[in-house]
């Protein structure tokens, strides 16, 4: 399963984490992702969608 958005295809970013004392790791930021019922072609289906997407309306929930 990955971890991506099924509407939009929002992945995982990476970057680097800095302490003070100018320590660098990576770390990466992960999309929010919620499982949302939603209609698709007139089908009620399951999709790993993001926050953005639902707050924009770019998911039809199913009733």
């Amino acid at each position: 399963m990955a971890l991506a958005c099924e509407v939009c295809g929002k992945k995982p970013s990476f970057g680097n984490t800095i302490s003070h004392a100018h320590n660098v790791r990576r770390r990466r930021w992960n999309p929010n992702l919620r499982r949302v019922k939603a209609v698709v072609k007139g089908v009620h289906k399951h999709l790993r969608v993001c926050t953005a997407c639902i707050r924009a309306g770019r998911v039809k929930k199913a009733a």
